[in-house]
């Protein structure tokens, strides 16, 4: 397969990222074509979409050369293993991830031709994108589809508390896009929860460095990278 386009995102490394597209709505990128894929004409008709599906690759997982049939979702917060097909999981025969975004904006730019801004995106920066293809409603949304263990693994938020001292360094943008992913608990289920850890990764060229007591998430540092 050819890639089409990258995208851009304010994540450099996999930790901080969404488990699923869709879940911190104000999450920004920007969907950058390869040059031999910036004609306008491929997106004409798009601007009356408002989602799209990003057909991307798992760039940042290291290629296996060996059929594994079970893994373990992370979610699930123990050692059960499920069969590949029946997750989600990055590590299967071909390393591809489907997400839903949603189209913030379509830009013509001089430098990077047509760019589609979304929103909600669960990618590392970088990421090749494969293909995309408009969200359709009356297709796309089954109302009464069954979720399967995934049923059993939602999660409630945790609350999150910003120190003075953390508060402004970011862009009020950012600041609100951060306070969303460290809600949803970035840290792995099957982690042993240490109250005393204190737990870090790069965000929108900062430093982030938070610890988690109970339900409640405090952030203790946003330093420059």
């Amino acid at each position: 397969m050819k890639i089409i386009a990258r995208i851009k995102t304010d994540f450099p490394t996999k930790f901080g990222i969404p488990r699923q597209s869709g879940l911190v709505e104000n999450l920004k990128g920007k969907i950058v074509f390869e040059p031999e894929y910036r004609n306008p004409d491929a997106l004409n008709g798009l601007d009356g979409f408002s989602h799209i599906w990003l057909l991307w690759g798992f760039s940042e997982n290291p290629v296996s050369t060996s059929f594994r049939a079970t893994v373990r979702p992370p979610r699930l917060g123990d050692n059960r293993h499920l069969g590949v097909f029946a997750t989600r999981s990055p590590f299967r025969p071909n390393g591809i991830g489907l997400s839903c975004v949603r189209i913030e904006n379509i830009t013509n730019t001089s430098d990077e031709g047509t760019v589609i801004e979304v929103r909600g995106a669960d990618m590392v920066d970088g990421t090749p994108i494969y293909d995309i293809k408009p969200y359709i409603p009356y297709t796309d949304c089954i109302n009464d589809a069954s979720g399967g263990f995934t049923e059993e693994t939602k999660w409630h938020n945790l609350t999150v508390i910003l120190k003075d001292n953390v508060r402004n360094v970011l862009p009020k943008d950012k600041e609100i896009s951060l306070i969303g992913i460290l809600s949803e608990d970035p840290r792995p289920a099957y982690q042993k929860k240490d109250p005393e850890r204190i737990y870090g990764f790069p965000f929108a060229g900062h430093e982030i460095k938070f610890q988690v007591i109970d339900d409640v998430l405090t952030v203790l540092s946003i330093s420059c990278e």
